[in-house]
């Protein structure tokens, strides 16, 4: 339960001449929940690309459970983009038989107790859902597989308040002891009730690394309001 998941040691990358990451360093045990959080353009997205091997070119080391990037962590990485990426033409059921042949670790009858708490139908058209229900459907298809690490971008960015604690309680209630779970937001309010450390990303530089109930001892405070003095929101 206290094996390293995620070891990340002085990564950088540029993109041409501008350094989008520079020499980040940080580390995540499994059994927790880690919040990843930084305004647009602080290198959240470069830094879950590199992570879920959908950018390989980097500077430091980067390893999940002790294995370089590459085809063997992608196997155990299960990944949530903020965007939906199945065709409109499929149904629920179609995107249940694609994970379920991509994934070994992929468990169905999981994934339909998960939408069956969304009321989502096997028989959905991918294209009938509203952005929140496709949201919902996704992350009960990343919530399903039994991967060492979970990424996600934006969980409750499409959906109205009332759905956010029904999926903030999905993920507490789905997640294992030997996994991490990354999630990246800028709703922070909403969701930090459920992370365990925060990492705090400015300007391609991690600003705060921290245990939140350490954090909030410390400072009294919550962390949105550190996140707003931090970013001078």
């Amino acid at each position: 339960m206290n094996d390293m998941i995620v070891e990340v040691n002085d990564l950088s990358k540029r993109f041409g001449k501008h350094e989008v990451l520079k020499h980040v360093s940080f580390s995540c045990k499994g059994g927790s929940i880690v919040g990843l959080l930084g305004p647009n353009g602080s290198g959240k997205t470069t830094l879950i690309k590199i992570l879920t091997g959908l950018i390989t070119a980097y500077e430091g080391k980067v390893a999940i459970v002790g294995q370089p990037i590459g085809p063997k962590t992608k196997a155990t990485v299960s990944y949530l983009p903020d965007e939906p990426y199945f065709a409109d033409w499929m149904r629920a059921k179609d995107a249940l038989a694609v994970f379920h042949d991509m994934y070994q670790d992929f468990d169905y009858q999981r994934c339909l107790e998960i939408m069956n708490r969304f009321k989502i139908s096997e028989k959905m058209r991918i294209k009938t859902m509203s952005k929140g229900t496709k949201e919902k459907f996704q992350l009960a298809l990343v919530m399903s597989r039994h991967a060492k690490l979970i990424v996600l971008d934006e969980p409750i960015g499409g959906v109205d308040p009332a759905a956010r604690e029904v999926i903030l309680d999905t993920i507490l209630n789905n997640y294992q002891a030997d996994q991490t779970i990354l999630i990246a937001t800028h709703l922070i309010a909403d969701i930090e009730r459920i992370f365990d450390t925060v990492l705090f990303i400015k300007e391609g530089e991690i600003i705060l690394d921290e245990n939140v109930e350490d954090l909030r001892s410390r400072t009294n405070r919550s962390v949105d309001e550190l996140f707003r003095e931090a970013f001078k929101y």
